[in-house]
């Protein structure tokens, strides 16, 4: 059926035809069903489910308007679009106007952070630290702890940027080698 080949004709007496209304409603789902569909899944963000709520609200107003509705296919389609456009608007409004609804977890299922292992690798790498000299671990604290740059570092400390640098890599190695041996 060509969307301009014909004129979708009413029954006699539409009100009193119910049958005539579904005919109707049928003919509108295979003309214009398909490019419907495409139209609010663009509209509502490719929500499959939704479009296909809306396709369906949009035909079940087009029953109920059956008598009033313009036969020819291009006012039909364009009333169709209006109406489906309507409803995907309505759609985004009481979903901004009403908080998402979420399920209630399950108590069995909620994490609880587990806050064991953050302390013993804390006392690791305290136990690390303490194996270093003081000037590893000063630098060491300095630099990563509180993110200072060498040249800041060497100038608290009245040494060289060169000696930080030499006391932070010995240090990391010392730290990595420490952390290897305790796993």
């Amino acid at each position: 059926m060509g969307r301009h080949s014909r004129t979708l004709r009413p029954p006699v007496d539409q009100r009193a035809d119910t049958h005539g209304r579904d005919e109707l409603v049928t003919a509108l789902y295979q003309e214009f069903g398909r490019p419907l569909m495409a139209h609010v899944l663009k509209l509502n963000g490719h929500d499959r489910q939704w479009a296909e709520d809306v396709v369906q609200e949009t035909l079940i107003r087009a029953w109920r308007n059956a008598d009033k509705l313009d036969r020819q296919p291009e006012m039909l389609q364009a009333w169709l679009y209006t109406v489906a456009r309507r409803i995907v608007i309505d759609g985004w409004r009481s979903r901004r106007a009403r908080p998402e609804e979420v399920e209630e977890a399950d108590v069995d299922s909620v994490y609880v952070p587990d806050e064991s292992e953050r302390t013993l690798a804390s006392m690791v790498i305290y136990e690390a630290l303490r194996g270093l000299s003081p000037e590893q671990r000063e630098a060491i604290m300095q630099t990563y702890m509180r993110d200072r740059t060498v040249n800041d570092v060497a100038a608290s400390l009245g040494v060289p940027p060169g000696t930080v640098k030499s006391r932070v890599h010995h240090a990391v190695r010392a730290l990595r080698r420490a952390l290897r041996d305790r796993g």
